[in-house]
């Protein structure tokens, strides 16, 4: 059995609304990246308490923390961004999850990323080893245009940091946007690292993100291949319906809802339980 969880700020950005929605699809979690406009990393104290709070009362966990940590350019400086994880460690302990979603940092336009390589795995060492002490594990997304935005790169990265802390979150809608079939070409060599996949697909001829099922994604071949694995994690939906931003996406109650109905349908054609 799997676990159904999602962007709730994909939503609304009014806590009760995401919460409804979710209620309404008989999810119990969701990955918590904002509320009330603003990212979760920005949220106070008292604002923190008032998620924690109503989650507590309506029986929703928070399958993982959405962070915007490594989302920026390779060429920023560190010091700043390791004090944002830092409170991203916070927060995933406040919320009992031991998940953090990261990236591997922008790289500058019309550069070779091989440049670069030695910067992003000494960052990347660096949050992995703060993430060690704290026992959480970091999600690597394949993001476009980051350094771990190909399915090799995202295994150079795995391979290089070598640690139980940093594992794959697995997105098959932004690896067609960087020109990589998802099953074909980077499911075979990232499935020892998968710990967690987001549910979104899209087109390749012009990267437009729809349900899954209706585009390139191969989101049904790889889902019927974690099932023969014995996968028995989180499926995140980040429809990206709507909109779709460098720091998060927008899709609005009833496009989100459509794209978890999309993803249920394929779990029943893998007659998959999900909860």
């Amino acid at each position: 059995m799997i676990t159904l969880t999602g962007f709730s700020d994909e939503i609304s950005t009014d806590l009760n609304e995401q919460l409804t929605c979710l209620e309404s699809e008989s999810m119990r979690y969701l990955e918590f990246r904002g509320v009330w406009g603003k990212n979760v990393l920005k949220l106070n104290d008292a604002e923190l308490a008032a998620v924690k709070e109503e989650l507590q009362r309506r029986e929703i966990g928070v399958s993982s923390i959405g962070s915007p940590i490594g989302k920026i350019s390779i060429e920023d400086p560190f010091e700043p961004h390791l004090q944002d994880f830092e409170r991203a460690l916070h927060v995933a302990e406040y919320f009992n999850t031991r998940y953090i979603r990261v990236f591997s940092f922008f790289i500058p336009e019309n550069n070779d990323p091989s440049r670069y390589r030695d910067e992003v795995m000494e960052r990347m060492n660096q949050l992995v080893k703060r993430a060690e002490k704290r026992e959480i594990i970091l999600l690597h997304e394949n993001e476009k245009d980051i350094f771990g935005d190909t399915s090799e790169r995202c295994l150079d990265i795995l391979q290089t940091v070598n640690s139980p802390s940093l594992r794959a979150a697995y997105d098959p809608a932004n690896f067609v946007q960087c020109g990589v079939k998802p099953f074909k070409e980077a499911f075979p060599i990232l499935k020892p690292y998968i710990e967690y996949v987001h549910i979104k697909d899209a087109i390749h001829s012009d990267g437009h993100v729809t349900v899954a099922g209706k585009g390139d994604g191969q989101v049904k071949e790889a889902l019927a291949a974690l099932k023969q694995e014995g996968y028995n994690g989180f499926l995140s939906l980040e429809p990206h319906l709507q909109s779709a931003g460098t720091f998060k996406g927008f899709s609005g109650a009833q496009l989100f809802k459509e794209a978890t109905q999309a993803c249920k349908v394929i779990l029943d054609e893998l007659h998959w339980d999900w909860e």
